[in-house]
């Protein structure tokens, strides 16, 4: 199950993802990604995932593809260590900022 929180916090869009991140559950996060990618800047918090596949992965780069396309900057936060070698090994970190604390990714949002 996959729930996501979001929040205004007026310089930007935070979106707290919790649960499994998969090809079950992927179609709510990447529906909640395009809605919002238009809106503002965006910064994804990954803490609360507790798995992510490919699928995942997918709707995130298509997430962050989108809210590019409209001009506004992302940044991801992750504490997981799992998580984290997943975006550093997919390279994933070479399109976006990503930091271990909400407060890193905020202040790597905020200078973009």
């Amino acid at each position: 199950m996959l729930e996501i929180h979001t929040e205004d916090n007026g310089d930007y869009t935070l979106i707290q993802p919790s649960g499994e991140l998969d090809a079950y559950t992927v179609g709510t996060f990447r529906e909640s990604l395009a809605r919002l990618a238009t809106g503002g800047d965006l910064l994804i918090d990954l803490s609360r995932v507790s798995f992510m596949d490919s699928a995942g992965l997918g709707a995130l780069i298509g997430g962050i593809r989108l809210s590019r396309e409209a001009d506004h900057a992302v940044a991801v936060a992750c504490d997981r260590p799992v998580l984290v070698r997943l975006l550093h090994t997919t390279g994933f970190d070479r399109i976006v900022p990503v930091s271990e604390s909400l407060e890193e990714a905020e202040d790597a949002l905020l200078a973009e």
